[in-house]
Parts: structure tokens; sequence; C-alpha cells
């Protein structure tokens, strides 16, 4: 143990619950069958940290040693409960805990637990929920403002899903190859919903989002090398990368937002962009078309600023139309009317957001009526447009998004 000061120690078990969180839960829970008890023991050992490490000096490996706290935790644990739960739970449960492992490497079970999470036997609302919790780490307020949940029912849904897996002894492993594919789109969905936390924070200011984005990254890779063949895994990690690849254009020296068209594709990163055409070019020879495919195609042709200087607007509105078509969702009506509008003009994008405007899903979307100001701007409808503005203000959470849209405000003409 080395010496360790009150700020070393708090930053050395942050930036262990930031990258292997949900490594540890799902080593745990992998042994143990118990994903919920896995979360308390690996918290009681963050706890038991704060305090034994200031004293005793940090451990050369906190990874293992909280894994070895937990586990201990975990033991203890079930032998409390042994005369709550049938026998041969208990024996099961503490045997595996019980099993040696190599504490100089642990072993990456995120995956195995991530395919329990969307067993057919758990609710299939709950099943990205339940994955962005066990494997990332999210708590149940910060899901449920994702998925439009008040965090209380979030969370008593959550407690049953675990329960579920508990009871039903789900294996938290990676099923059988046949079996993958039922389960592989809800996986697909909480990597993005992961991903999606990871990018709303683009300075990477946010501790509860730090890394979110790297490691979403990170679990799309390891789904496309255990299904090599599924073309949806290869877009949605190209599509990732693509986003990933401009993190740093998407802000300005102090913060301040930078919409796509007025980025400095100088500092988009290259080679991330390199490996996203690579993957969605490998997903597109398989000849099956899908919702993260197109996306990352849309990206692709946002890209193609680095040959020519402007964005393919044709192909974007083509590849809109096939996800409409796919998806029937509003928000790709909102962004295909932004691409018409780069090809017929404000007034034709115009019609479309008036044709998705009886959604109640687009009420309280951001982007439909930042996108509807600017187009109402461009017509020359200032009142509406600064009405528009003042709705996409309100709605907006990000500061610096908040500014952007204040300054296009600011800058209608009067009256």
């Amino acid at each position: 143990m080395s010496p360790c000061s009150g700020a070393l120690v708090h930053e050395t078990a942050e930036a262990v619950a930031r990258h292997s969180y949900g490594k540890l839960v799902a080593f745990l829970a992998a042994r143990s069958g118990n994903v919920a008890a896995a979360e308390d023991a690996l918290s009681e050992a963050f706890a038991a940290a704060l305090e034994d490490w200031p004293v005793k000096g940090c451990p050369a490996n906190p990874e293992a040693w909280l894994l070895t706290v937990a586990r201990r935790k975990l033991i203890d644990s079930a032998r409390r409960r042994k005369n709550e739960a049938p026998a041969d739970d208990f024996e099961i449960e503490t045997q595996s805990l019980a099993d040696p492992f190599d504490e100089g490497e642990v072993p990456d079970r995120r995956l195995g637990l991530m395919f329990a999470c969307a067993h057919p036997s758990i609710d299939a609302a709950i099943r990205a929920p339940l994955i962005l919790q066990a494997v990332l780490g999210l708590d149940a307020a910060r899901i449920a403002s994702a998925f439009l949940m008040s965090p209380a029912a979030m969370g008593q849904r959550l407690v049953r899903a675990k329960t579920k897996i508990r009871q039903a002894r789900i294996p938290l492993r990676i099923p059988e190859r046949e079996e993958l594919p039922e389960r592989l789109e809800t996986v697909l969905d909480a990597i993005y919903a992961a991903f999606s936390e990871g990018w709303l924070d683009a300075v990477g200011t946010d501790p509860a989002r730090r890394d979110l984005a790297e490691e979403a990254i990170y679990l799309g890779r390891l789904v496309t090398e255990l299904l090599p063949g599924e073309p949806e895994a290869l877009g949605l990690l190209a599509l990732m990368l693509y986003a990933e690849a401009r993190r740093r254009a998407r802000r300005g020296p102090e913060g301040e937002y930078i919409a796509l068209a007025e980025q400095d594709i100088s500092l988009w990163d290259q080679e991330r962009i390199w490996e996203a055409e690579t993957a969605l070019r490998r997903a597109g020879a398989m000849g099956l078309i899908g919702r993260y495919q197109l996306e990352a195609a849309i990206q692709s042709a946002h890209v193609s600023r680095r040959r020519d200087g402007r964005p393919n607007w044709p192909a974007v509105v083509k590849l809109y139309d096939a996800l409409l078509e796919l998806t029937g969702s509003p928000v790709a009506a909102i962004n295909r009317a932004i691409a018409v509008a780069e090809i017929e003009g404000p007034g034709a994008a115009l019609a479309i957001l008036d044709s998705v405007s009886g959604d109640a899903r687009v009420i309280e979307y951001q982007p439909y009526w930042a996108a509807r100001a600017d187009l109402l701007a461009r017509t020359g409808a200032t009142a509406e447009a600064r009405d528009a503005y003042e709705i996409a203000i309100g709605l907006e959470r990000d500061a610096s998004l908040r500014n952007y849209l204040e300054h296009r405000r600011a800058r209608l003409a009067p009256g």
C-alpha cells in the first residue's frame, strides 16, 4: 500500500468506478447469480475503501481490492439470507463466490450480463434500462429521464427485473448462438443509449457521464467481435465512431456550442472516421439494412464535407426517406425536413414539420422547435420564429446550446 491523501483516495475510487464498475458488478453477479446483491456489495466495498485507504494507503490494484472486499460481503450477505432462501440457492451462491480467481486480471463478464438482462422472460420495456444500470452504473433517475418515466416507477421496475433474474435463475453469461439474435436489438439499444448519455457531455466535465461514450464504443466493439456476421452491430459501431470523431469540433475554446455545419473539419478524428467507414462497408456487404446502418450512412454523407466542402444533401434526404419508412419516427421526419430545406428551401421543410406537429412526442422535443424557429426565420416569419425559439430555449438543458439558441433569437429582425 502507498500513502494516500484524502483527495487521492476519492480520485482513485472515482477512476475505478468510471472504468470498472460494470466489469466488477458483472463478475460478482455471474458468480452469485444475484445482480442486486452484487451492486449492494460493490457499493459497500467502495464505502469501505473510503474509510480504509486514507489510513492504510491506496492498494496497488484498487480494482482487485474492491472485488475481494465485495466478494466477502456477498458471502456474508448470502449467509444472512440462508434461512430465507432454498438451501441449494445458498450452496450455489457461496460455492461460486468462494472459487479462486486471478486478482491480477478480472475477466470481463459484461456482455454476458447484458444478454442476461435482455432475456425474453424480462419485461421488454425494462431490458435496456436494466442494462444501463447493471452494466454501466447509471442511476434510476437518469435512466428514467431517458425513457420518459418517473424515477420512482423506474426504480421499482428495475428492482423487479433483478428479482426476476435471481428467482428464475437466468444464467448471467453469453447465451447459445441461436438465442443471440432475439436479444441483440435490446443490447444494441442499451449501448446506444449509454453512448448518447456520454455524447451529451461534449467537453467531458460531467463526472457521471465522463467516459460513457468511450465505454459504449468499447462494448460495441465487443459485440461485433462476438457476432461478426450481424450487420446492425457493425452499423451501431460505425454510427458511434462517426459521432465521436467530431467531439473536439463540437465546442469552442470557451465551451460554446458549434453547429455541425460550422465545425472545423480539421478537428475531426480521421482515424475514427476511417474505422467507421470500414465498419459500415462491412455491414453493407451483408445485404440486410437496418436502423443503425442507415443512421451511420447519414453521418457518412455529412462527413463528405472532408472531400468537397459540403454535405451530400440529396443522399441525406434519401437515407432519411429509408429510415422514416423503416421506423416511422418523428425524429427522422424532423431531420429529413432540415435536409430538405437545403435543397428545396425552408417552405418545403416547414410543410414536413407541420405534418408531424400533431404527434405528442414532438411537443417537448427541443430539436423540433429549434428547427422550426430556424426555418421560420429563413422565411421572414420573425414573430413566429421568436416564439419557437422561446420554446426551444425553455426545453434545452445544455447551457452552451441554450446560449447558442439565445444568440440566434437575438439576431432576428426587431418587431
